[in-house]
């Protein structure tokens, strides 16, 4: 990668946190501040950072322009919609699809449910596989010896006393989510949200994402959470038809 490219991903990357000064991104991609200057006219000729004041820079509009349009180019998200946001309707909590993207899930789509306590996610976030329902959904739709390799090369990070540990948890979770049809998060990803998942099909039956209801514990129970699977499951299954499935 060239060294003006990789400064200019690198200033991006800090102003996606948030505004930052002239200073303080120099100090971030270790340059002086001449060289940010310059990079940040160019950028902001092409309208990916944008000027805030005399002295903040923000991320400009292009980059959620061309956000918008890598998120329209995933088909799935556009046949699954109707699915996902009858299932956010009738059962009132949020509705997450997920897709699989470099050793992460990937947040491509979200419906906000009705209730006060929310879960800190949103399109484009990223997150582990090991420890949310939609990755344990993800990774069991992939052939055993490719499920193995990738079981091997997590980092099994516990962020709850409930997150999976080590790769040979999660290998048996994972045929357990095959069995069953669907994948629980039993408050591993944070600890007071649960959560379940199914598989979105497309034509030729491969799994081309996942669907999740999240629930805050304080709302539902266990017992709750697994009540709603009927519902995903169907959802599930619609949003499939809509993608190209059958049976």
């Amino acid at each position: 990668m060239s060294q003006s490219l990789d400064r200019a991903l690198t200033l991006l990357g800090g102003l996606a946190k948030d505004a930052r000064t002239l200073d303080q991104l120099a100090d971030e991609v270790g340059v002086h501040k001449s060289t940010v200057l310059r990079l940040l006219r160019t950028l902001e000729a092409h309208h990916f950072v944008h000027r805030e004041g005399a002295r903040h820079y923000r991320l400009g509009s292009a980059l959620f322009d061309l956000a918008n349009q890598a998120l329209e180019q995933r088909d799935v998200r556009r046949s699954a919609e109707p699915a996902l946001a009858g299932l956010n309707e009738r059962t009132g909590h949020t509705i997450h699809l997920a897709s699989y993207e470099d050793g992460e899930v990937v947040y491509i789509d979200k419906f906000e449910g009705r209730h006060a306590v929310r879960m800190y996610s949103r399109v484009g976030k990223r997150a582990a596989l090991h420890c949310t329902a939609v990755g344990k959904v993800l990774v069991a739709a992939v052939a055993p010896q490719r499920r193995a390799e990738i079981a091997a090369g997590l980092e099994y990070h516990r962020l709850t006393e409930n997150t999976i540990g080590n790769p040979e948890e999660y290998l048996a979770e994972l045929e357990r989510v095959n069995a069953r049809g669907y994948a629980v998060d039993n408050a591993e990803h944070e600890d007071f949200i649960h959560c379940v998942a199914a598989p979105i099909r497309g034509a030729g039956g491969d799994v081309l994402a996942a669907v999740s209801i999240s629930v805050p514990k304080v709302l539902l129970d266990y017992e709750g959470l697994l009540a709603l699977v009927p519902d995903l499951l169907a959802a599930a299954e619609e949003a499939s038809v809509l993608s190209g499935w059958t049976k």
